[in-house]
């Protein structure tokens, strides 16, 4: 927490892996001390802790989401490696709140032919959007107008 507090940073991403296979009240309680914003991205499977001004919700089909998690997700990022892919994010679109934002995000290995088909699903059905994360796991939102 000294090391946090020291950054210039107001928020802090908790990712990679699967953050919710710990309990995150005392980390975010000590973070909420120090003025900073909380994120998460979790694929939602085990219970949710801490305290969040953002989750994002990104499910897998091999561990599905707690029911629980949809309704407090504030985004609801799929990633997309084949054309089944499309029902499943529907599936769990559909369990989500309707101010949730919706995201599309091809496999990472499999941008170059995915990516065509996420933007003429997205053209399709433009309460979705799509990103792209690349080799440097930066992640870049775009919604299509």
């Amino acid at each position: 927490m000294e090391h946090i507090a020291l950054c210039p940073a107001k928020a802090v991403v908790v990712t990679g892996g699967e953050p919710l296979l710990y309990n995150l009240d005392y980390f975010c309680n000590q973070l909420k001390k120090h003025k900073i914003k909380t994120y998460l991205e979790t694929s939602g499977f085990h219970p949710l802790s801490g305290s969040w001004d953002w989750i994002c919700l990104s499910p897998k089909k091999q561990n599905p989401p707690l029911p629980e998690i949809f309704l407090k997700a504030d985004e609801l990022k799929v990633i997309i490696y084949d054309e089944t892919d499309f029902d499943w994010a529907e599936k769990n679109a559909a369990q989500v709140s309707p101010e949730c934002f919706l995201c599309l995000q091809p496999e990472w290995s499999r941008r170059n032919q995915i990516m065509p088909l996420i933007v003429d699903f997205v053209k399709e059905h433009p309460h979705w959007n799509y990103s792209l994360q690349d080799s440097q796991v930066y992640a870049y939102t775009v919604k299509y107008i």
